[in-house]
C-alpha cells in the first residue's frame, strides 16, 4: 500500500471506524451525521476514497480496517522521518529531545526499546 496521509477530516472519519468496527454502512452514515454533520452521500464518498487507499474496506455493508490505527501511524512515522530526517532514527531522535532533558525513566525506557530492536 502507498503511504497516505490523511486530511483531518478524513482522520475523524478513520477514528470512527476504527473505534466502531466491524460497523455496518447504514449505521457509519448516521454516526457520521451524529458526529460530523455530514451527509449520505459525502460519507460514501469519503470511504470509498479510504477504501481506494486500502485503509478500510466495505464487504457486504459491513466496514473495516484492512490497516489498524496503530499500524497506519506507524507507517506515518516512518515516513515522517525518512522525509525529514533521510531515515536517520538518531537525527529524529536528536532533534526531537534537542534543548530537553529526558527523565531517568525515559531514558531507560530508549535504552529498553533499543536493546529490543537492535540487530545481533
Amino acid at each position: 500500500m502507498k503511504l497516505y496521509k490523511l486530511t483531518e477530516s478524513e482522520e475523524k472519519f478513520a477514528e470512527l471506524i476504527w473505534q466502531n468496527e466491524p460497523i455496518g454502512s447504514g449505521d457509519l452514515v448516521k454516526l457520521c451525521e451524529k458526529e460530523m454533520g455530514w451527509k449520505k452521500s459525502t460519507t460514501y464518498t469519503v470511504l470509498k476514497k479510504l477504501c481506494d487507499k486500502g485503509i478500510f474496506q466495505n464487504e457486504n455493508t459491513v466496514v473495516s480496517a484492512l490497516l489498524s490505527k496503530d499500524e497506519y501511524y506507524a507507517r506515518q512515522s516512518v515516513s515522517f522521518v525518512e522525509d525529514n530526517f533521510g531515515g536517520s532514527l538518531p537525527r529524529f531522535l536528536t532533534a526531537f529531545i534537542s534543548g530537553r532533558k529526558l527523565s531517568r525513566q525515559q531514558a531507560e525506557e530508549l535504552k529498553r526499546l533499543i536493546d529490543e530492536h537492535k540487530e545481533e
